[in-house]
């Protein structure tokens, strides 16, 4: 189970990619910004712990399943809210405001997948071990490479997650964004 700080900076990485299909550097910084809060998402059964007994930290919510299901839901009223209130600005192009219900989804869902994988790679050290698949597949599914609460790499994927997402804003920025890298002169 990798800690806060390791989750957004595995979202970060995996909202990373990104870069390379949206039109504008500012609506990049908006998809990355508004994406990577939802790299917590699974752990709102930490949360749902006190209100239902029976629900165990890293079971239903650390799926494949409900990360979908749950960028099915949230996606689109993020890209909603980016559009209504970014729309049509450098923040959030004309591009963005036509995908919008699109990009909220691949946001939620991305980040989602990410706190999924991070959790992968240390439970189930102090955690329930993770079944990303179920209920497709209902085996745990671990690495177990990481001890929970390593700062060295906690921060480490934060601190990388922050320079790959400078790093491609700059190239963005120079370069002016997705559509022009394709073009030719």
């Amino acid at each position: 189970m990798v800690d806060v700080i390791g989750h957004f900076g595995m979202a970060l990485i995996w909202l990373a990619p990104a870069w390379f299909f949206i039109d504008k550097p500012k609506t990049g910084l908006t998809f990355v910004g508004a994406g990577f809060w939802f790299g917590m998402l699974p752990d709102v059964d930490l949360v749902l712990k006190g209100i239902f007994p029976t629900i165990k930290h890293h079971g239903v919510t650390h799926t494949i399943l409900f990360a979908t299901v749950a960028a099915a839901v949230l996606g689109p009223i993020v890209g909603w809210v980016l559009e209504k209130s970014l729309g049509g600005t450098d923040w959030f192009s004309e591009a963005a405001s036509r995908a919008s219900l699109k990009i909220g989804f691949i946001a939620v869902w991305v980040a989602g997948i990410a706190h999924v994988f991070a959790d992968m790679l240390s439970a189930p050290d102090i955690a329930e071990a993770v079944e990303p698949f179920w209920p497709l597949y209902g085996q745990s599914l671990g690495i177990d490479i990481v001890w929970y609460n390593n700062p060295w790499f906690n921060w480490g994927l934060f601190v990388v997650g922050v320079l790959v997402n400078v790093g491609l804003w700059y190239r963005a920025r120079d370069t002016g964004g997705a559509q022009s890298n394709t073009s030719t002169a």
